[in-house]
């Protein structure tokens, strides 16, 4: 039946080409290529009608229900590009009905429509699997992760095999012969394409151990790299500086050195701060009763841990760490002890410092220059900005009430000192 509607096209053009005066000894060519200009004509009226009724169709649907990928695929037009397939299909299914131009025309014609078919098909994944990949990274869940990297490994072997199926179809082989014999070529494949091989495989490692997301801070001193993660792909990890400039790297270069992600910070409680004074030795003495007293009406808080203190001395009590009382550490032995615990008391009353993290305030192996006092906390306020802001409060703070317990800084002597 199908080779008698082709017969009875092919008599119907060249019935055509004779009204038209054309001679009979162009005739023999030129009715393959009208009639192959009818067969496009057919394939593309098939798939024009294929894609309005399957476009009208899921707009119908679209209209009674929220699917998200459904709209997306209509938004990037992912539906006309899956018609696409079908016109190879037709044409496949439309050359041999009739006798066009003979067995060397009619194979070399069916390798370019199956050629078209595999690149629709490439095209049509493509274009589905980035609308699968805006759904996905629309979620609030997706967001941060480099699910790019893993979308464009699938688009990569999507083209890797097209490629190698084209060229079977080319060569007249199998597929599967055609990739073992490309084994013969790896170790040229490996050193041309080295790097673009690193990156990929480093973008793998990347995504899959989860190292880096978009958004993250994320600093290596060696490329020039302080500042927000913009984009991760297979082959470049793009990185906002906070001068505002942009650096690219290469995903191999995060892979065999080392960098640092502040991820962890920004999912945590808060910031920390670590500010270390050197106290000069000279201004370290023995708290005396009149000293004491004296302390009791600079700070509120103060005075009750001193009261408390030589409450538990008259008792016999002398601890200062893990005190059963819960006082906090300090004593008030020497200046420089009731000014740990001063600042320990200063800082869990702080309403930026989180006191439900770590919180200590410790003196660390003595130097030259001085005994070094270190503060150790953390603040509940975690931008930039305002963290610089709360930690410069505090450390003025301390520096300002110095004078008050008697304890000087060491300062590193200057032209201006050696003058006087």
């Amino acid at each position: 039946m199908e080779n008698k509607l082709a017969d009875i096209l092919l008599g119907v053009i060249r019935e055509g080409l004779s009204l038209l005066g054309i001679p009979e000894s162009v005739q023999h060519w030129l009715d393959v290529v009208a009639y192959i200009a009818v067969i496009l004509f057919i394939a593309f009226v098939v798939a024009w009608i294929v894609h309005r009724i399957l476009l009208h169709s899921v707009r119908r649907l679209l209209k009674h229900h929220r699917l998200h990928l459904l709209g997306v695929l209509v938004e990037y037009d992912a539906i006309c590009r899956l018609s696409y397939v079908l016109p190879p299909l037709v044409a496949v299914w439309l050359l041999p009905l009739g006798n066009v131009g003979g067995t060397h025309w009619y194979e070399m014609l069916l390798h370019l429509a199956w050629i078209w078919f595999v690149v629709a098909v490439i095209r049509s994944i493509n274009v589905v699997l980035h609308s699968i990949s805006k759904v996905m990274l629309s979620r609030e869940a997706m967001h941060n992760r480099p699910m790019k990297g893993f979308f464009q490994i699938i688009q990569v072997l999507v083209g890797f095999v097209g490629t190698i199926i084209i060229i079977s179809i080319l060569l007249g082989k199998s597929p599967f012969n055609l990739i073992t014999g490309l084994g013969a070529f790896a170790a040229v494949l490996m050193l041309v394409f080295k790097d673009s091989i690193l990156g990929f495989v480093a973008g793998v490692l990347l995504a899959e151990n989860d190292m880096i997301h978009i958004g993250d801070w994320i600093e290596l001193p060696a490329a020039g790299v302080n500042g927000i993660v913009c984009d991760v792909t297979l082959t470049i990890v793009k990185v906002q500086n906070f001068d505002n400039t942009i650096v690219t790297v290469p995903p191999y270069t995060l892979i065999s050195g080392s960098f640092v992600n502040w991820r962890g910070m920004k999912l945590s409680a808060g910031r920390r701060i670590t500010r270390t004074f050197l106290l000069v030795y000279d201004s370290i003495v023995a708290c005396s009763v009149e000293f004491l007293e004296r302390m009791k009406e600079f700070d509120a808080a103060l005075a009750e841990f001193i009261i408390r203190k030589q409450e538990q001395a008259f008792r016999g009590m002398v601890v200062d760490t893990h005190n059963p009382e819960g006082i906090v550490d300090g004593s008030i032995e020497t200046n420089a002890g009731l000014l740990r615990a001063y600042i320990t008391l200063y800082l869990r009353r702080h309403q930026m410092v989180n006191s439900e993290l770590d919180l200590m305030v410790r003196s660390l192996p003595p130097e030259p220059e001085g005994l070094p006092l270190q503060l150790y906390c953390f603040s509940s306020d975690k931008i930039w900005a305002e963290y610089e802001s709360i930690q410069a409060g505090i450390v003025e703070h301390i520096i300002s009430v110095l004078p008050t317990f008697g304890l000087q800084l060491y300062q590193r002597p200057s032209g201006r000192d050696f003058k006087m």
